[in-house]
């Protein structure tokens, strides 16, 4: 998959399953932008692991939440590398963990409102170029729980569905337009974020997958690598769950 010359704009990409696919975009000869809030160090690496092996990529730093730098990010994106091709949208809110009889409003809203936000602004700021040059590749990423309920994470589920929705009727209005959007569902997936799991639920969890194991980075970051090529030109509105088999639709 030779994507040189396209342009990828990864948000929340200093760490994680944003980190796995900026490197990978930019392997395979993407120019990337490696967004970032606050860990500026661990972006920097990102950036050194493409360039390092011939690529191009710049770590920008951004709250997703604000429009100002958002639109800041992505004017700094296309005079670095020209309009973007490829918006990941991976940044995202801590997940608070607890049922919901116990989860207070300022929780809820701030998971659900502040992730919406993360992906608002960034397609609010790249569409007009992609609308106008009639092409474009968005893939969101999403989870697993949009789709099954799992005890404690009714905010993350919320949020994931309406992702998920989003998706679909940006798939559906941009369609017409050459741009294709879809959304990639992780399962249970060791990273930072999932840190605080016991061993004992990763184990649970891989004994319930047909795979027999939890994903890796790498695993999200390979399915997002397969919708933006030019191999997956005739999908969009999909909903790609990867998850060794736990979710299947």
């Amino acid at each position: 998959m030779n994507l040189e010359g396209k342009v990828a704009l990864v948000t929340g990409a200093s760490r994680g399953i944003g980190a796995a696919t900026a490197k990978l975009l930019g392997w395979h000869g993407a120019s990337v932008v490696v967004n970032y809030n606050k860990s500026q160090q661990a972006a920097d690496e990102v950036v050194k692991s493409i360039t390092g092996n011939g690529g191009k990529a710049i770590a920008v730093q951004a709250d997703d939440r604000n429009k100002d730098q958002v639109e800041a990010m992505v004017k700094k994106t296309v005079e670095d590398f020209g309009p973007v091709d490829f918006l990941i949208l991976n940044a995202g809110m801590p997940v608070p963990f607890k049922p919901f009889a116990e989860l207070s409003y300022d929780e809820f809203e701030g998971k659900v409102m502040g992730e919406l936000q993360c992906f608002f602004y960034p397609l609010k700021a790249v569409l007009p170029s992609m609308m106008e040059r009639k092409s474009g590749c968005i893939i969101g990423i999403s989870s697993g729980l949009s789709r099954r309920a799992g005890y404690g994470f009714s905010a993350h589920t919320t949020v994931k569905s309406g992702v998920d929705g989003l998706m679909k009727a940006l798939a559906f209005e941009l369609g017409p337009l050459g741009i294709r959007v879809n959304t990639v569902a992780p399962g249970l997936t060791v990273t930072d974020a999932t840190s605080w799991l016991s061993k004992e639920h990763f184990e649970a969890s891989a004994q319930a997958t047909p795979l027999r194991r939890v994903g890796m980075p790498d695993d999200i970051a390979g399915a997002v690598l397969m919708m933006v090529s030019e191999e997956a030109k005739f999908v969009t509105g999909a909903y790609l769950p990867v998850s060794g088999g736990t979710l299947m639709v």
